[in-house]
């Protein structure tokens, strides 16, 4: 696989797990580089790069994360956003991938597009739901905030400098991936 191809992917990736944390930051900050000549999108995606896209995204986006800062809407966002989220993984990761044939970019897009986006979006339900759980839902605009500044950041580092927004990626997966490591172990320990 030459460059070029790798790097769509990569890009891919980032953004793909970033519409796991919010829908449609990912969709804006692609929207916004494509217009700005920093993101080539692929055919038949070009629109994504257009004024009216741009509107869209923008009202879907200041609606999507201002929802989650009211307590019961969160979590019902959160079911609606499933789907959704998985979706626009497909559409980040098609739209980006470039160099390869229809039929690997849809591949790619449904395995690993969709794949990611529907984990990234399982561990922030979880956090959600640990925050309800824990504090009552007092901690939730704190797990809102720190999901949209996921979603931006990442979609912007997977754009921007994609190796580094796949080793966020990674990092974050080590990070969860620990934490419930050590929540188990505390859990059996309690019941010895």
């Amino acid at each position: 696989m030459s460059a070029e191809p790798l790097l769509s992917v990569l890009i891919g990736i980032g953004l793909s797990a970033a519409c796991g944390f919010r829908v449609f930051v990912p969709l804006l900050v692609m929207s916004v580089a494509s217009l700005s000549g920093h993101l080539t999108l692929s055919p038949g995606f070009e629109w994504i790069g257009t004024y009216p896209a741009l509107l869209a995204f923008t009202v879907a986006t200041v609606a999507e994360i201002t929802g989650y800062y009211i307590p019961w809407l969160d979590h019902l966002l959160d079911l609606i956003a499933a789907p959704a989220a998985v979706i626009a993984g497909i559409v980040a990761m098609a739209s980006s991938i470039s160099g390869m044939s229809p039929f690997m970019r849809w591949s790619l897009a449904l395995i690993a597009g969709g794949g990611i986006a529907a984990t990234f979006h399982g561990i922030t339900g979880l956090a959600r739901v640990t925050s309800t759980a824990t504090t009552g839902g007092l901690a939730n605009p704190i797990v809102s905030t720190i999901e949209a500044a996921g979603a931006s950041v990442l979609s912007i580092l997977a754009i921007a400098i994609p190796l580094a927004g796949v080793a966020a990626l990674a990092a974050l997966l080590s990070l969860v991936w620990w934490f419930i490591r050590a929540r188990k172990r505390r859990h059996e320990e309690s019941l010895s």
